[in-house]
C-alpha cells in the first residue's frame, strides 16, 4: 500500500518512470513501463531484481544481445484474429523481422551455458514461441526487401508478366512519339517523359498543344506548359491500370491466405510479443542501473534498512552535467532496536534530501530496480510506505497546510503497523510551535508504539529530547561547518543536530541588537542547549578527523609492509642474478681452459712427446691451473660479497636469510685388479689425474675434466691415493657446476630434423639445438625443415638472425637437400 496517490511525484519516481519510458525500444516496453507498480511480495521483488541485475551484467560484459526490430505487432495479430481480414504488406514485413528477433533472443540465452549465467532471463526466454512455420510462410510470399514475390501465386505471376509487357510497350511508343515531336520542333531537345496521375505524359508548349493528339492531364503553374498523354498509348495505359487493379486484388487474396495460415498461432505469438516487451523494459531498467552504478542489494523478508553509500538517483543524474559536483552518499541503518530516525539540522542542510532518498530507493527496489548503494547493503520489504512532504493545502477541500498535515497523520495512525515505513518532513510545523510540538510528540509516541519504521525531519527541540529518551527512536544530525557557515550534507546518527539559526542569521547580516534581543526572548537555557549541541558536533568532527588520520597512518603502514615484501622479492631475484653471473664467469673460465688443454695435447702429440716441449707444455698447464684457481677465488669472492650484501638488505626488513645446506660428497672407493670404468689413472708424461670412461681391449678412453682422449693401456697407470687427493685439493669449475661437456659432445649430433612440427614447437627445438651446439663448441650445424611453403624456414632464419654467435646461415647444396636444409655456422 502506498499513500498518498501522489507518492511517486513526491519522491521523484515519476521522473524515473519517464527516463525508463524513453529508454524503451518498443511501444510494448513503453506500455509496460507505465504499468510498473510497487510490490510487497519478497519472491516477486527478488525475481524482478534478478532479471534487471542479469541484464545489467549483459550490458557490462558488452555481449551482442539482439536489439533490432522491437516492433509492437499486437494490433496486427488482433487484426489477423478476425476471419477474412488481411494485414498490410509492411505489417507482414515487420512481423517477419520481429519474429527473427524473438528467435535470436531465444538463441542468445540457450547457447554457451548462458542458462547458468542468466538463469532468470533464461527462464523468461523459454516462453518465446517464434514458430518457424510462420516465418516460412512469410518467406514464401515476401522478398528480403519487404515486397510480395512475383511467384507468390501463379495468378500474380501472370498479371505481373502482362504488366511488364505493357509497360515496355508504353515506354517504346512514348519514346517514339517524343522523338518525332522533337524532330518536328514541337518539343524542345532535352525534354524527357514526365509522370502525371500515374501516366506517362509529354511536356508541350501551350501554343503547340493541338499539334499532338492526346489527353491533357496537367498544366504548369505559369500556364505555359501542358502535359499531354499521346493518343497512341492511352489504351495501353488503360490496360496497365486494369492490370494494376488485378495485381492489388491478387495481393489481397495472398495476404488473406497468409492470415488464415497464421490465425491458429495468434495467441502464442501474442505471448511471445509480451515477453519481448518485458525484455525491453528489463533492458531499459538495466541501462539506467548501469548509468547510476546500481546493484542488486541483499533482500530481507523482515522490515529493515541497512544502507551504505546510498545515492539519490535524480541528484546523481543532475550532477553528471555539472563539473565538480558530486552527491554526498548516505549511510543509514534502521532495525528493531532503532526503528525511527529523527533528523534535525540547519535549513538547506539536506534533511529533506535524506528523507526522499530513503523513500525513492525503497520504492525503486520494491518495483524491481537495482539501486545505487554499496555492495552488501540490506533492504527489507515493507507492506506499506506513507509519506507526508510539501505543501498540500487545498482550496477545494478547504484545507490549510497544517490541516492537510493532520489529515495525513490521522491516516498514518489508523493504517500503520510493524511493516510500515513512514516518511514525514518538517514534523510538527505549520501551527503554534508549542502546541504543534506537543501534538507531534504524541503522534511520534503512538507511531513508535505501533512498531513502525520511519524517517522524520524536524527543528523542534522537544522532539529531539523525546527521541533521546524513548526506546525505538534515535536522533540524527545533518552536519554543518560552523567555521565556513555551510552545510556538509552528511548524516550522523546518534546525536541531535542544531538548527544554527543565530549563526545563519548573523552570516546573512541581521543586526546584532536583533540577535541579542532574540537570545533574551528565547531564554538562556534554550541557547545553552543549542550551544551544547554545536559543541558535541564540533567534538564529533574532531574525533572523526582523528579516526581519519589513524586510517591514513594504517594505510601508510600497509604500504610500507607491501614495500618490504616487494624488496624481499627483489633481493631474491638479485641473489639469483649474482649466482647466474658467477656461473657465466665460471663457464668462460672453463671454455678457456678447454681450449688451452686441447692445444697443449695437440702440441704434445705433434712434438711426439719430446721431453723439452713436454716440460714446456706442462709448465703452461701449471700456469693455466694457477690462473684458473685465481679466477675461481675471484668468482667465489663475488658470490660471497653478493650474499653478504643480500643479508645486509634483509636485515633492514628484519628477515633472516635461510642458510644453504651443504652437500656432502660420498667418498669414492678405488677398485683393484684390471683397470675399469670410473678408476683414477695417470697418463705417462703427465701429472694430471684422469678418469677411465671406457676400456676396449688394449685401448682406454680417459677424461681429464672436459677433455677426452684415447691411449694405449701400456701408457696408463693407476693413480695412487696421494696423487688422487693431491689433484682434488682445489675443486675445478666443472666439478662445481657439474657439467660434463665431453659426454655432451660425444652424444651431440650436428643434424636436427624439425619436419612435421608446428612453428612454435620447431622453434623451441632449434633454440635448444643451437644452445647445446654452442656449449659443446660445434661450429657447423644442419637443420632439416623441409621446403613446403617456406614458412618454417623463414621463422627459423628469423630466429637465427637474433643469435649473436651465429656467424652465417645458408641453403645446403642442391644435391644435398637445397632450400629444405639450412646450414648454420657458429662463431666459436
Amino acid at each position: 500500500m502506498i499513500y498518498p496517490n501522489e507518492f511517486e511525484k513526491k519522491v521523484g519516481f515519476d521522473r524515473i518512470r519517464e527516463k525508463i519510458t524513453d529508454l524503451c525500444l518498443s511501444q510494448i516496453g513503453r506500455d509496460k513501463a507505465s504499468m510498473i507498480s510497487f510490490s510487497a511480495n519478497t519472491d516477486e521483488v527478488d525475481k524482478l531484481l534478478s532479471l534487471t541485475s542479469e541484464f545489467q551484467k549483459i550490458i557490462e560484459l558488452d555481449l551482442a544481445f539482439p536489439l533490432d526490430h522491437f516492433y509492437d505487432l499486437r494490433p496486427v495479430l488482433e487484426k489477423i484474429r478476425v476471419e477474412g481480414s488481411a494485414p498490410e504488406v509492411n505489417e507482414i514485413f515487420d512481423l517477419k523481422r520481429s519474429l527473427n528477433t524473438l528467435k535470436s533472443i531465444y538463441g542468445f540465452f540457450t547457447t554457451d551455458s548462458r542458462n547458468e549465467d542468466f538463469p532468470e532471463l533464461f527462464a523468461l526466454s523459454r516462453g518465446i514461441r517464434a514458430y518457424p512455420l510462420v516465418i516460412e510462410s512469410v518467406n514464401r510470399i515476401m522478398t528480403k526487401e519487404g515486397s510480395i514475390k512475383d511467384n507468390a501465386s501463379p495468378e500474380l505471376a501472370d498479371v505481373r508478366r502482362e504488366l511488364g509487357k505493357a509497360s515496355a510497350q508504353v515506354s517504346r511508343k512514348m519514346q517514339a512519339v517524343l522523338k518525332k515531336a522533337q524532330k518536328e520542333g514541337i518539343v524542345e531537345q532535352g525534354i524527357s517523359v514526365a509522370i502525371r496521375n500515374g501516366r506517362g505524359v509529354i511536356p508541350v508548349n501551350v501554343y503547340d498543344k493541338n499539334k499532338i493528339s492526346g489527353l491533357v492531364h496537367d498544366q504548369s503553374a505559369s500556364g505555359k506548359t501542358v502535359y499531354i498523354e499521346p493518343a497512341e498509348i492511352v489504351n495501353i495505359n488503360n490496360q496497365i491500370v486494369e492490370l494494376e487493379y488485378a495485381e492489388k486484388r491478387e495481393i489481397i487474396k495472398i495476404l488473406v491466405g497468409f492470415a488464415d495460415s497464421v490465425r491458429p498461432y495468434v495467441d502464442e505469438l501474442l505471448v511471445s510479443y509480451d515477453i519481448m516487451g518485458e525484455i525491453d523494459l528489463i533492458r531499459a531498467k538495466a541501462s539506467l542501473g548501469r548509468r547510476l552504478g546500481s546493484i542488486k542489494p541483499v533482500i530481507n523478508d523482515a522490515p529493515v534498512i541497512k544502507w551504505s553509500e546510498a545515492v539519490h538517483p535524480l541528484l546523481k543524474l543532475a550532477f553528471e552535467e555539472v563539473p565538480g559536483r558530486e552527491v554526498v552518499p548516505l549511510d543509514i541503518a534502521l532495525s528493531e532496536e532503532q526503528r525511527i530516525l529523527l533528523i534535525s539540522g540547519p535549513n538547506a542542510g539536506g534533511k529533506s534530501v535524506c528523507l526522499t532518498t530513503v523513500g525513492l530507493l525503497q520504492y525503486m527496489m520494491q518495483c524491481g530496480f537495482t539501486v545505487p548503494v554499496r555492495q552488501g547493503s540490506e533492504f527489507g520489504i515493507f507492506n506499506k510506505v506513507f509519506i507526508n512532504i510539501g505543501d498540500e493545502q487545498s482550496i477545494e477541500n478547504d484545507l490549510s497546510t497544517y490541516s492537510s498535515h493532520l489529515v495525513n497523520m490521522k491516516y498514518f495512525l489508523k493504517n500503520s503497523d510493524a511493516s510500515t515505513l513512514v516518511l514525514i518532513d518538517e514534523f510538527g510545523t505549520g501551527t503554534e510551535p508549542m502546541l504543534g510540538g506537543a501534538i507531534a510528540e504524541a503522534i511520534l509516541g503512538e507511531l513508535n508504539r505501533l512498531g513502525v519504521f520511519g524517517v522524520m525531519t524536524t527543528h523542534y527541540t522537544s522532539l529531539k529530547h523525546y527521541a533521546s529518551s524513548e526506546e525505538g527512536i534515535v536522533n540524527g544530525a545533518m552536519m554543518f561547518d560552523n567555521h565556513r557557515m555551510e552545510p556538509l550534507f552528511k548524516l550522523e546518527i546518534g546525536k541531535p543536530g542544531s538548527s544554527f539559526a543565530f549563526e545563519i542569521a548573523r552570516r546573512i547580516g541581521l543586526p546584532e541588537n536583533i540577535l541579542n534581543l532574540s537570545s533574551e526572548k528565547v531564554g538562556e537555557e534554550h541557547i545553552n542547549f543549542d550551544k551544547h549541541l554545536k559543541d558535541v558536533l564540533r567534538d564529533k568532527r574532531y574525533w572523526d578527523r582523528k579516526r581519519q588520520n589513524i586510517r591514513i597512518e594504517s594505510k601508510k603502514l600497509d604500504d610500507l609492509v607491501s614495500s618490504y615484501e616487494k624488496e624481499i622479492s627483489e633481493l631474491k631475484n638479485e641473489r639469483k642474478e649474482i649466482i647466474k653471473r658467477a656461473k657465466k664467469e665460471a663457464e668462460t673460465i672453463l671454455d678457456e681452459a678447454n681450449k688451452t688443454v686441447e692445444n697443449t695435447i695437440r702440441q704434445i702429440k705433434e712434438a711426439q712427446a719430446e721431453r723439452e716441449k713436454t716440460l714446456e707444455s706442462r709448465r703452461k698447464l701449471d700456469k693455466l691451473r694457477e690462473g684458473i684457481a685465481r679466477k675461481e677465488e675471484g668468482v667465489d669472492k663475488k658470490v660471497a660479497s653478493g650474499n653478504a650484501a643480500l643479508r645486509e638488505k634483509r636485515k633492514k626488513v628484519r628477515i633472516e636469510i635461510p642458510r644453504e645446506n651443504k652437500v656432502k660428497k660420498k667418498p669414492t672407493v678405488k677398485a683393484k685388479g684390471p683397470l675399469r670404468e670410473g678408476e683414477k689413472v695417470i697418463m705417462e708424461g703427465s701429472a694430471k689425474v684422469g678418469e677411465v670412461i671406457s676400456v676396449d681391449r688394449n685401448k682406454i678412453a680417459i677424461a681429464f675434466g672436459n677433455i677426452k682422449t684415447t691411449v694405449s693401456a701400456s701408457k696408463v697407470r693407476r693413480a695412487s691415493e696421494g696423487e688422487i687427493s693431491s689433484s682434488s685439493v682445489k675443486p675445478s669449475s666443472n666439478s662445481r657446476l657439474d657439467w660434463d661437456i665431453t659426454r655432451r659432445r660425444t652424444r651431440f649430433s650436428p643434424d636436427k630434423d624439425v619436419r612435421g612440427l608446428r612453428a612454435e614447437a620447431a622453434l623451441g627445438v632449434v633454440r635448444e639445438f643451437i644452445d647445446e651446439a654452442i656449449m659443446v663448441q660445434y661450429p657447423t650445424l644442419r637443420i632439416l625443415h623441409g621446403k613446403g611453403n617456406g614458412i618454417l624456414r623463414q621463422l627459423i632464419r628469423e630466429y637465427l638472425s637474433t643469435v649473436d654467435l651465429v656467424r652465417d646461415y645458408y641453403d645446403e647444396h642442391v644435391d644435398a637437400g637445397g632450400s629444405g636444409i639450412t646450414v648454420v655456422e657458429l662463431d666459436l
